[in-house]
């Protein structure tokens, strides 16, 4: 089957669109990446959808419109990646579209007499479906929270199948807006792999330095500022304080921990100590580099034996991220997706166009012992196109 995996990550940059060939059953299956872009944001989309994000500036007439004007441009995407591959759209056999997260509450809270946990995934299926023709899969996340999980990480499905080896463990760590682990041990079943986030990925870095310049740079590109600067010890010590850091596996996170409340903190606290800007940014790369340190030190490295961690994400285009998470992890060997032939930013695209895969063939595509899921579970709403 030709799929269209579709995805919008935390920092709402833009659609990754991956238009990838998939065939086989089960942990045989097999996917191969044919076509892949990012289709960035207008300026005024972006803003639409941080607002969202935001209980502080959140509407729920503009979250309204928004899911709709999502689909939209998310099936503009669809189609145009097809385009770029020399396929018309009806070539293609199904899309699997993340959407666009704007809230995620995956820890419990009593309502009545339930426990809650949620998650809200926006841009629209049905419009994507109806502009396309095309049979779409989304809205992933909720069913395993249905089950008990967090709804996320869902990309180790796709890590385990890429990387699973009989003779060395390994660590696959994305660094997106978020950063999350999959831990795949050697010899190991998919249900003895070990996922969850570990902390922010660029989301901090970008968020600052955006706030800072007004939207003049919206990420350190290279990490040419943090690169000029030097961490300050206080404030990294400060900020490793954090909680989620800390707390045990099955967890995830995003904009409601490390958005702009937290930002709002690191720039107050930076501006009392009056550090310039470079400074700042070599701060925040070394406290995501130390994010992700603690956790292998904490939830990983006590229980598995690993030869190398593979890195995928936007974060791989920061040497000064990079250097540093070398550092952190010696001895281990830290390599990229780019060192199997793998495409770092189309890895996520690629997972949910796998697991609209394995939706409508009726197969579970969650990992209990990553989620914390009671049960494997189909994932995902399928929504009807013309080819169905």
């Amino acid at each position: 089957m030709k799929i269209i995996g579709l995805m919008s990550g935390t920092s709402a940059d833009g659609i990754d669109t991956a238009l990838t060939e998939i065939k086989g059953r089960g942990l045989k299956t097999k996917i191969k990446l044919i076509a892949f872009e990012t289709y960035p944001f207008p300026k005024k989309v972006r803003k639409m959808i941080l607002n969202a994000s935001d209980p502080k500036t959140a509407r729920v007439d503009r979250i309204c419109q928004l899911n709709f004007y999502l689909g939209e441009l998310f099936a503009d995407a669809a189609r145009a990646v097809a385009k770029k591959a020399g396929l018309g759209i009806g070539e293609v056999n199904l899309i699997g579209s993340h959407g666009q997260t704007i809230h995620h509450l995956p820890r419990e809270k009593k309502e009545g007499r339930y426990k809650i946990r949620s998650t809200l995934q926006i841009g629209e299926p049905s419009i994507i479906a109806e502009r396309t023709g095309i049979t779409t899969v989304a809205d992933f996340r909720p069913r395993d929270i249905a089950a008990g999980g967090e709804g996320a990480p869902l990309s180790p499905y796709l890590h385990y199948l890429l990387f699973q080896n009989n003779k060395k463990g390994l660590a696959v760590q994305n660094l997106g807006g978020i950063s999350n682990v999959t831990v795949i041990p050697a010899r190991a079943t998919i249900n003895e792999t070990l996922a969850f986030d570990n902390g922010p990925g660029n989301m901090l870095i970008d968020g600052v330095i955006e706030r800072l310049t007004q939207g003049r740079a919206r990420y350190d590109k290279h990490g040419r500022r943090a690169a000029k600067g030097e961490v300050d010890s206080g404030l990294l010590k400060q900020l490793l304080k954090h909680p989620f850091i800390h707390q045990a596996p099955p967890k995830s996170t995003g904009r409601e921990q490390f958005g702009s409340k937290l930002i709002d903190v690191i720039i107050k606290r930076a501006k009392r100590k009056k550090m310039p800007i470079t400074g700042l940014m070599a701060t925040l790369t070394a406290f995501t580099a130390h994010c992700i340190g603690i956790s292998f030190e904490k939830f990983i490295l006590p229980r598995y034996q690993l030869a190398e961690v593979v890195v995928g994400g936007g974060g791989v285009r920061n040497p000064v991220l990079m250097s540093m998470l070398k550092e952190r992890l010696k001895p281990i060997r830290v390599l990229t997706f780019e060192d199997y032939n793998l495409n770092s930013d189309a890895i996520e695209a690629m997972a949910f166009a796998l697991l609209a895969y394995e939706t409508i063939q009726g197969r579970p595509g969650n990992i209990p012992a990553a989620t914390g899921a009671a049960r494997p579970v189909v994932l995902g709403k399928i929504v009807p196109g013309a080819n169905l």
